[in-house]
């Protein structure tokens, strides 16, 4: 009878341990899968790359091989020990000190803006012409400006970083607030929730989704414009680096450039979709 009992006992205590240890390995071979699948294309571009340059014997653009010993002594040093040895620590922090400065000055100036804008009907009359006009001028039109206004240094590379990612936010928080069922509002009114307390409860969640659809977009183009805003005559920082390759015919530092912004960005994205993810554990299809 005891040994009975036991296996009675025993038998549903496992079953929830032993299902909660096959989910965990499921989770982990999907997160796996996802990473083979999504290295697919950039290992076989790595590839098609390699084979062009031997093919075509060009010596204008360099081996991959060539490209991961710049990388390798611009991080590590000991291959070429030049001006550009171990110094990818410098640059990578000055870039990513300007990107999110601009980055978080655009996020904290277009999202309230652009939940009054998408709210408030006055709001939207008095500033929806002007930034219509703004919008469709390129952000390196306005380098030369920057450079008048801020001088030659770091805070013009911030300014045109502000405006590359203040467009996208702005015009994704409006349309999340406009896209939001109206009824939510109604409800919202009848139950006494008003002014400010109306943006907190039922604004803001309801263009969520969307103004995190912004950061992404806003953030990528904060990476885009560093190499832009690095132009300005900064010494330091990726988009300097990039210039000095190409001012040096440097084409395997042009290259390691481009590659870490790229990772830098992609780095960057997925920490907004984490916290997107967390934000939005309650809509499982706005989840990124």
């Amino acid at each position: 009878m005891s040994g009975q009992s036991a296996g009675v006992v025993d038998t549903p205590k496992s079953k929830p341990a032993a299902l909660k240890k096959s989910a965990v390995v499921t989770s982990d071979g999907a997160a796996w899968r996802t990473v083979l699948v999504g290295a697919i294309v950039p290992i076989a571009l790595v590839i098609l790359w390699d084979v062009a340059v031997r093919v075509s014997g060009t010596r204008l653009v360099p081996t991959p091989y060539a490209v991961a010993q710049m990388m390798w002594d611009f991080v590590v040093g000991g291959i070429y020990d030049d001006a550009f040895s171990r110094t990818f620590h410098i640059h990578l922090w000055e870039s990513v000190k300007r990107v999110y400065s601009g980055f978080f000055l655009a996020a904290i100036t277009a999202v309230p803006l652009g939940l009054m804008i998408g709210r408030v009907r006055t709001m939207r009359l008095l500033f929806d012409p002007l930034f219509a006009l703004l919008r469709p001028i390129p952000v390196t039109a306005w380098l030369p400006l920057s450079m008048i206004f801020f001088g030659l240094g770091p805070n013009a590379a911030i300014f045109l970083v502000f405006l590359g990612a203040f467009y996208p936010i702005l015009l994704n928080t409006v349309f999340g607030v406009r896209s939001a069922d109206p009824r939510l509002f109604e409800a919202a009114e009848m139950l006494g929730c008003q002014g400010s307390q109306l943006f907190r409860a039922v604004v803001l969640p309801a263009a969520l989704p969307t103004i995190f659809n912004g950061l992404r977009i806003g953030l990528s183009f904060s990476w885009i414009l560093i190499v832009v805003g690095e132009m300005t005559g900064v010494p330091t920082g990726l988009g300097a680096v990039i210039m000095d390759g190409r001012n040096l015919s440097r084409t395997d530092l042009v290259i390691s450039g481009m590659v870490i912004i790229g990772i830098a960005g992609f780095i960057s994205d997925r920490l907004v979709v984490a916290l997107n993810n967390r934000l939005l554990a309650w809509s499982p299809q706005h989840r990124g």
